[in-house]
């Protein structure tokens, strides 16, 4: 049988005493049995106690497009049948003062106001809130006579492999993540009757999505971002967008994209509430480390 040898540490900065790690002049010490709470998916582990749910409990992490990738998770789920039904979504409240000095000095906050695509846009506006849903197949949905908001025919989603925090401007890798959302949705860019954009307001993010979409989808399709009214929600802000997404499939009336004035790019941005047809709409997410997220929801009976 072989022996572990127990190894000197001369010097230890980190003395273990009775398996314990003191840290003198702890200045926000936290209770043993409280540990656990600060885990990234004790709030979805917290939901799953509620219910009474013994199925896998998942917490993906992609920046701003962790709310679409939550969601793409659960229909992976459902469509191999390791579920039958799943709630999903995102939920954050980003406003503490670290959150807001780390963006300040990355220069990403406005000075009066977020204006999404406009030409005079400054940055973007911290928010808080989030969207849960309950996902399953359309067959069990229609056993219980559910109310069906939507359907969720694809999602796509790549990573650019580039940087931290600057997107790939080529867009090559953006670009794919919708064309996988477009082919597993079997539709084509000309389906799409609605874009919930990312839309933070900041110059590099609203150019590099305007020329995206400018590649992508044909001339005079309706794009719109909400976060001119609901703050950047980061983790939760595609969430929300599906939830835009699916009110206006329902209701048939597109969100307005709040604050613009002065469009800087060549889009049919809806300036006010918009009454029209609407049938599929796509969200798009796009996160640090150059994640990118698109999802496509279809009225309930397609």
């Amino acid at each position: 049988m072989g022996r572990i040898a127990q190894l000197p540490m001369p010097n230890s900065q980190f003395p273990i005493t009775n398996a314990q790690f003191p840290i003198p002049d702890a200045q926000f010490p936290i209770p043993d049995a409280q540990f656990v709470d600060f885990l990234p998916h004790m709030g979805a582990i917290a939901v799953a106690r509620a219910i009474g749910s013994m199925g896998p409990v998942l917490a993906p992490m992609a920046a701003c497009a962790t709310g679409l990738q939550s969601i793409a998770r659960a229909v992976d789920l459902i469509r191999t049948g390791e579920c039958q039904r799943a709630i999903a979504g995102a939920v954050e409240a980003p406003i503490t003062p670290l959150t807001v000095a780390g963006f300040n000095r990355m220069g990403a906050l406005a000075n009066t106001g977020c204006y999404p695509f406009d030409e005079e846009r400054e940055g973007l506006v911290l928010g808080e809130g989030g969207a849960l849903f309950v996902l399953e197949s359309s067959e069990l949905a229609r056993r219980r006579n559910a109310r069906i908001y939507g359907l969720i025919s694809g999602f796509g989603l790549t990573n650019d492999a580039f940087h931290a925090n600057s997107p790939e401007l080529g867009g090559t890798s953006a670009i794919a993540a919708v064309n996988q959302c477009l082919k597993r949705s079997n539709l084509t860019a000309a389906d799409i009757d609605f874009i919930h954009a990312h839309g933070t307001g900041t110059d590099l993010n609203d150019r590099h999505e305007a020329l995206l979409i400018q590649k992508l989808f044909r001339q005079g399709v309706a794009v719109s971002s909400t976060k001119g009214a609901t703050g950047h929600t980061l983790g939760a802000s595609g969430a929300l967008g599906v939830a835009f997404c699916l009110m206006g499939i329902k209701y048939q009336v597109l969100p307005p994209c709040t604050g613009i004035k002065k469009p800087g790019f060549e889009l049919d941005f809806v300036r006010c509430a918009r009454s029209t047809f609407v049938r599929n709409a796509v969200c798009l997410s796009f996160g640090f480390g150059g994640q990118n997220a698109g999802i496509v929801l279809s009225q309930g009976d397609r």
